[in-house]
């Protein structure tokens, strides 16, 4: 039987004790590290190597999105649970869009999380049936390329390279008051609310970069 190694992380001493507790009480799975925040999960995934990452959120240092992505780009091979209370829809999508397997809160019942577990350690991405509504809500909303004007797409992709506003303007020959307004537009109909999520948001649903002719 093959046994699955999960790293805990939570900032609160007091969740990493019970969830490992839980976990190392089974026959088929074993806590192999804890953490406290999301710095201290990427050094025991290089030094341990789990199978799963039990992943909180709300942390001091690194949140839980942040070393997510960083798992997912430099560990691919790792899979991360995400074990949060938050369930809004940007919270739901960043975790998602990081590369998370999987996204259940922290209320939901013990057997239930040891399957979520096991199911994303075959490499499957189970949600809490409250996300699976969110995530369905979110592909099915607002936030569909064809809804952007020509020019909302052109100043999303260049906000997905990482350029400023003011270069963005240069970029396109417009005014920067200009860059903020399409911006402004362009969080609504997207349902983002900063420019952080807006540029994963181009990255995942611009299929190419319509302004690279412009360098």
């Amino acid at each position: 039987m093959v046994v699955i190694d999960v790293l805990v992380v939570d900032d609160h001493a007091l969740m990493r004790t019970g969830l490992s507790g839980l976990i190392d009480a089974t026959d088929d799975m074993r806590v192999v590290g804890t953490a406290a925040d999301g710095a201290e999960a990427l050094a025991a995934v290089t030094r341990l190597s789990p199978h799963v990452v039990l992943m909180d959120l709300s942390m001091p240092v690194m949140d839980g999105v942040a070393a997510t992505r960083r798992i997912a780009a430099e560990h691919p091979h790792v899979e991360v649970l995400v074990l949060t209370s938050f369930s809004d829809q940007q919270r739901v999508m960043e975790a998602l869009d990081a590369g998370a397997g999987g996204y259940v809160l922290k209320d939901t019942e013990p057997a239930d999380l040891l399957a979520a577990i096991r199911s994303t350690a075959r490499g499957y991405s189970p949600l809490d049936p409250r996300v699976a509504r969110t995530v369905l809500h979110a592909r099915r909303g607002p936030a569909r390329l064809a809804d952007l004007t020509e020019r909302e797409q052109e100043v999303l992709a260049l906000v997905g390279r990482g350029l400023a506003n003011k270069q963005i303007a240069r970029a396109l020959g417009i005014r920067e008051g200009t860059v903020k307004a399409h911006l402004t537009s362009v969080f609504q109909r997207i349902g983002v609310r900063d420019r952080t999520s807006a540029a994963l948001w181009a990255r995942t649903h611009l299929p190419e970069d319509p302004a690279a002719h412009w360098n």
